[in-house]
């Protein structure tokens, strides 16, 4: 169920059953041959499919398009909200969520630079409503979801998804091809290996973190491969994202609410 399209009436039948997902998008610069609501239109994609296969348990939000990407403002073409202002903004949202009374509450991620914020957002909430309403709040990111075929998949040439790669090209060239330029697909220049920070898809993660702005990773903005994408591939992932996302969905409706496992302690 849609919630954009329905009544305040329609909404309020399905607080007892229905779980709610927003979408996270953003808009970015993807370089030169992807256009800067890639990510935005793929979460929304995904999403609508999931809720086509699983209507009578979704109340699917519109996406929220704009998202935390700072880190990509000096290539231009973005639109960004702050880490702090956008954990805010989640917790608000979400907090209007439980006040119409739903308890169990999904934030659909289809941004990288989202997934900090979006973390800290639960935790406030966890800390804030646990006590009280104490509803299932969880964020899923989709390519993280469906990580089996988003991270090295033999029917894929590069080891991961990163950014306007092979991975978001392929799903732009399924989905939305007249936003893929394709004559202007190359390769970005990259820092070199240092042997523990992943600039590029194919070095792993050694579980050091180096936060750079783009313009100091990449010579046009984006990373990995985009000249493998191809529509075929995008339709294969993005059939597994849709599948992933309704698996889970499928198994969090029927999730039971924590229960307070320190009341038998002798206090």
């Amino acid at each position: 169920m849609l919630y954009i399209s329905s009544s305040a009436p329609q909404i309020n039948k399905q607080v007892s059953h229905s779980v709610v997902v927003l979408p996270l998008g953003a808009i970015e610069q993807h370089g030169p041959h992807l256009a800067v609501s890639t990510d935005t239109d793929l979460v929304t994609a995904i999403a609508h499919e999931v809720e086509a296969r699983c209507r009578e348990d979704i109340l699917l939000c519109p996406t929220l398009p704009v998202g935390s990407s700072h880190h990509h403002l000096t290539l231009g073409g973005t639109l960004s909200v702050s880490p702090a202002v956008y954990t805010d903004l989640l917790v608000d949202l979400v907090s209007t969520m439980l006040d119409n009374g739903f308890r169990r509450i999904i934030l659909l991620n289809g941004h990288g630079g989202n997934v900090t914020p979006a973390r800290q957002a639960l935790a406030i909430l966890s800390a804030k409503y646990d006590g009280t309403l104490n509803p299932n709040i969880a964020m899923a990111t989709y390519w993280e979801l469906a990580s089996e075929y988003f991270a090295g998949h033999q029917h894929m040439a590069s080891p991961a998804l990163s950014h306007a790669c092979e991975y978001e090209t392929s799903m732009m060239l399924h989905l939305y091809p007249e936003k893929v330029f394709s004559d202007k697909m190359e390769r970005a220049t990259r820092p070199p290996s240092n042997g523990y920070i992943p600039w590029e898809d194919d070095e792993p993660y050694k579980g050091v973190t180096m936060i750079k702005q783009s313009r100091y990773i990449s010579g046009n903005g984006s990373s990995g491969e985009p000249r493998l994408g191809t529509a075929e591939k995008g339709a294969f992932l993005f059939e597994h994202a849709v599948e992933a996302l309704v698996r889970f969905v499928t198994s969090f409706k029927n999730w039971p609410f924590a229960t307070d496992l320190t009341q038998s302690l002798d206090r």
